[in-house]
């Protein structure tokens, strides 16, 4: 009896080690304060998800395309613009392409890299999308208008998972 009860603690012990273990990487939307997952949408290797608003002066679409990093960071690989305006930019840098096609502005080939985003969501008509696996969901949807969230790749938990919400799950 007591071999069954230590083997069922043992058990139960390491079930609860394996779901802190993060193994998921994940694009992940924090509340900033107190810092608390609000959604997550799962990343495979090399893929890309895309931030979509509208400029808050021109009035006009913006994307910007990004992927995560081996080492759970955010690589800018893009921005689509409409407008050469008070906030965007004219020209590429370095070894980035600016293209013009379709009424519309690029810059390709970007490697920015950023640790984290901090983001205010916007209240009028920013309209801000977030844009993977050619699913679009409005941040709206799981954070309030006028809210600051973080935005960061990361590795999940089953734990971290259970806490947010699969935004391309609940579509």
């Amino acid at each position: 009896m007591r071999k069954k009860l230590i083997f069922a603690l043992l058990m139960m012990f390491l079930i609860a080690l394996f779901c802190l273990i993060p193994y998921r990487n994940a694009v992940v939307f924090y509340k900033d304060r107190p810092q608390e997952i609000l959604a997550f949408a799962p990343l495979i290797q090399n893929q890309s998800f895309q931030i979509k608003y509208i400029h808050s002066i021109h009035l006009s679409p913006v994307v910007e395309t990004y992927e995560g990093t081996s080492l759970n960071e955010i690589r800018q690989t893009e921005l689509m613009y409409e407008d050469f305006a008070i906030g965007m930019p004219s020209e590429a840098e370095e070894e980035e392409k600016f293209v013009q096609a379709d009424g519309k502005y690029y810059i390709k080939n970007m490697n920015r890299i950023f640790p984290y985003i901090y983001l205010r969501v916007g209240e009028v008509k920013a309209n801000h999308t977030v844009i993977i696996d050619d699913k679009a969901i409005p941040m709206t949807t799981f954070t309030e208008a006028g809210s600051v969230i973080k935005i960061q790749v990361s590795k999940l938990s089953i734990f971290d998972q259970w806490k947010g919400v699969n935004i391309i799950v609940c579509l």
